[in-house]
């Protein structure tokens, strides 16, 4: 079906080095204040990008993060420009630290990617957002807080209403 396009396809960034840790508050351009892909994360975004473009899957937009790891996962899986956006940005120190936020403060946060993946693609094309497990947590629900690294949520678009889940 993905061959067809007309799916949102939400993946939290690859996998990343434990050993580092963000820096509050985020400085998007610089790189040691920021967990970082590992190895694994990388070879792992190539290798479902290989397998997208070798079924045929249709990539059209991506849009990630503010953060690098997500900036750089979403450039492995299409080889393509990304388009880094606030809505995909895990910007709270709460939930930066990975942890989903069970009191439902980021909300918002939950909203503007609802928003995102409301929004159809282009015709015959699927979009790629990149975010992070606390934004796809809000977004969707407490059931999505265990949410692996490089994993993805998906979403079938409709021209009538909010897009449905097709998998995970």
């Amino acid at each position: 079906a993905l061959k067809q396009g007309g799916y949102v396809l939400v993946f939290r960034h690859g996998a990343t080095d434990e050993s580092q840790k963000d820096l509050y508050p985020f400085r998007f351009d610089d790189m040691k204040a920021q967990r970082q892909l590992s190895d694994k994360g990388r070879d792992t975004a190539r290798q479902i990008g290989a397998a997208m473009k070798k079924l045929g899957v249709p990539v059209g937009a991506i849009y990630t993060s503010r953060l690098n790891r997500a900036i750089e996962t979403g450039k492995l899986l299409a080889d393509k420009d990304v388009k880094p956006v606030d809505a995909l940005t895990d910007s709270s120190s709460a939930s930066a630290s990975g942890m989903a936020n069970p009191t439902g403060t980021n909300a918002k946060a939950g909203q503007a990617v609802r928003q995102l993946v409301d929004a159809p693609p282009k015709a015959g094309t699927n979009v790629f957002l990149i975010t992070h497990k606390t934004n796809i947590a809000d977004a969707f629900g407490k059931d999505a807080g265990d949410v692996q690294e490089g994993e993805a949520f998906v979403y079938r678009a409709s021209d009538s209403g909010p897009a449905t889940f097709a998998g995970r």
